[in-house]
């Protein structure tokens, strides 16, 4: 076997490795991504139900100290939900450069 062969036959073995190593990594992060979407899920649920607890509000409430608790909650409980949201995307995008490289 010539040097250049056997340095081949190398580089493509370590090459092998590296895309298992790659396809470890891609299925580790697609374990996450249901959690991520579940727990971004119940953030909507939450915000959802304090938004309705303040639209059901007497305005007279809505107006006060409570209501102003209750939006400043729902805002920061959207924000929260933007993140995961923003996360999950760029889990995905993750996730397809990974795919990419172990093509």
């Amino acid at each position: 076997m010539t040097g250049a062969v056997a340095l081949y036959r190398k580089d493509h073995q370590l090459n092998a490795a590296r895309r298992k190593q790659i396809a470890a990594i891609r299925e580790a992060l697609d374990a996450i991504r249901p959690q991520l979407e579940a727990v971004r899920d119940d953030v909507e649920t939450v915000k959802d139900d304090e938004q309705d607890a303040f639209d059901n509000m007497p305005e007279s409430l809505q107006e006060g100290e409570r209501g102003q608790r209750c939006q400043d909650a729902v805002d920061h409980l959207e924000s929260a939900y933007s993140g995961l949201d923003d996360l999950v995307s760029s889990l995905d995008d993750v996730l397809t450069t990974l795919e990419d490289a172990e093509a």
